[in-house]
């Protein structure tokens, strides 16, 4: 192969769109080009020795948040065992800030943006001359139909094994000054039915769990009910072959028509992601987000009660401007209105993002290395933010991992923030973890607390025992939740990066 195409993943089951886009797109260099995926924590030796087995010319790299540092070792040893090697960044997290950068001072040339022409240009340029003098190269947008779509590059492996990423448009018209899509001037569709054809295609190749990384998938609501409508035709006519659909929705925005097609989907077949991120008026106009809070929540309210969908709602703590009280009654509100699943995030200062114009303003303090999670702020200072921080992993460890679903609705019956918060601090000074701790320990420290809490002892075991038979698994998951597990980004936040 001339040209390698290569990231890591955060997991196995991530399969890259962005390197297949590229792959579908190299033109007459495709025959020379191949896909070489990876995932973090792999020994950067090894992946040397992978790489350049196959004598490469050109190796392209995609660069994201939750892989830059691994793949800074990568191209730093790339370019010492092997310093004829010509390596191309490209990616989110080298489109902004490049010059400040080391892995960017080690490559040969950065990709900003838009890779799908502008990357194979720059292959024909550094393979047949005259070569590129500028090491940065902004990204061409092409008309979305000029785009060739990718889909047909996930192999049977991919099929049966991994989350297949999928895209009906790119980009975003809303401004959240805290995600890398608020850049973009508006939002771009792909031509809809060349689109549903590559959905067809996937499933008679026997594709079953699809996950959309359009930003606002309901934001052209025509579009949203042509694409829904694909997926109940599937599971009209084999109700017994089982679909699941993963889409996020902008949470004021559910007309009457696409409620009733929602409610027409079987248990199972679609999972939505709301970014709420946060319920305060006044923070929402910080960050430059328009949101009918009123509206958002008698949406999700309506989601809960009148659909199967299963709901995931995002809030991030460390915004400019909210204290803990603030985040406390958004987090309240959120779980009196029924979602199955609450990520409680915190904010990340993703490079390029416009949330930087508030660092001195609110004394914003972030850590310097990836995933530039917010440390500190005016309103909230260090040792609270830890404490959040806590709370959010034993909340994904309790709540939202399903195995306590009985137990959770016991331990949040009033002032949910303020009783699982004592929880999340009491469980730290008990193990001085959150990570490790082994599920029978955990059911056992649940049961511990609410006893604490002043429940019987006969009381807090039946109700463990309703979610937890004290095996050292949890017991095989619905296929519905095992979907659900599959298509879970390794960082909410990011979901606003490319795929």
């Amino acid at each position: 192969m001339t040209i390698l195409l290569s990231t890591l993943n955060a997991r196995y089951t991530h399969a890259s769109l962005g390197l297949r886009y590229l792959l579908a797109n190299m033109g007459e260099l495709q025959a020379q080009t191949r896909i070489q995926e990876f995932v973090i924590g792999a020994k950067t030796t090894d992946l040397v020795e992978r790489l350049l087995a196959h004598q490469p010319r050109i190796v392209g790299f995609g660069v994201y948040i939750w892989n830059v540092e691994e793949t800074t070792r990568l191209v730093a040893m790339l370019k010492r065992v092997a310093p004829q090697l010509t390596i191309v960044l490209g990616g989110p997290e080298v489109s902004y800030e490049t010059g400040e950068q080391e892995i960017a001072r080690l490559a040969d040339y950065v990709v900003t943006g838009w890779g799908d022409v502008s990357f194979p240009k720059l292959c024909k340029e550094i393979l047949n001359g005259p070569k590129p003098l500028m090491k940065v190269h902004a990204g061409v947008q092409p008309p979305m139909g000029d785009i060739v779509l990718p889909y047909s590059l996930y192999d049977e492996d991919d099929i049966a094994h991994r989350t297949l990423y999928v895209e009906a448009s790119r980009g975003c018209p809303f401004k959240c000054e805290f995600c890398l899509s608020s850049l973009d001037k508006t939002a771009w569709p792909f031509p809809l039915a060349s689109f549903l054809a590559e959905l067809e295609s996937l499933y008679a190749r026997g594709a079953r769990l699809f996950k959309f990384v359009d930003r606002t998938f309901n934001l052209n609501v025509r579009t949203s009910l042509q694409i829904m409508q694909f997926f109940l035709d599937k599971i009209e006519a084999n109700p017994t072959d089982p679909v699941y659909a993963h889409f996020e929705l902008v949470p004021d925005h559910l007309p009457e028509a696409l409620k009733e097609t929602i409610a027409k989907f079987p248990p199972g077949a679609l999972q939505f992601e709301i970014g709420i991120q946060s319920f305060n008026p006044e923070v929402q106009a910080l960050v430059s987000r328009r949101q009918n809070n009123e509206k958002a929540a008698d949406n999700i309210r309506w989601l809960c009660e009148h659909s199967t969908a299963h709901l995931h709602v995002d809030l991030i703590a460390g915004l400019p401007g909210e204290d803990v009280a603030s985040f406390a009654r958004g987090f309240d509100q959120l779980v009196g209105l029924g979602a199955q699943e609450i990520q409680f995030g915190i904010l990340k200062r993703l490079r390029g993002t416009p949330i930087i114009r508030h660092t001195e303003a609110f004394g914003m303090v972030y850590d310097p290395y990836p995933p530039y999670t917010v440390l500190a702020t005016n309103k909230v200072d260090f040792p609270t933010m830890q404490r959040l921080v806590r709370f959010a992993r034993y909340w994904d460890l309790v709540a939202n991992s399903g195995r306590f679903a009985n137990t959770t609705r016991a331990m949040l019956a009033d002032a949910p923030f303020e009783h699982f918060m004592a929880f999340s601090d009491w469980i730290y000074t008990k193990t001085d973890a959150t990570h490790r701790i082994a599920l029978d320990r955990l059911a056992k420290l649940v049961q511990e607390w609410l006893q604490l809490r002043g429940m019987d002892r006969a009381e807090a075991a039946a109700l463990l025992a309703s979610d937890y038979a004290g095996k050292a698994d949890k017991p095989a998951p619905k296929a519905s939740e095992a979907a659900h597990a599959a298509a879970v980004a390794p960082q909410r936040q990011v979901r606003h990066l490319a795929a």
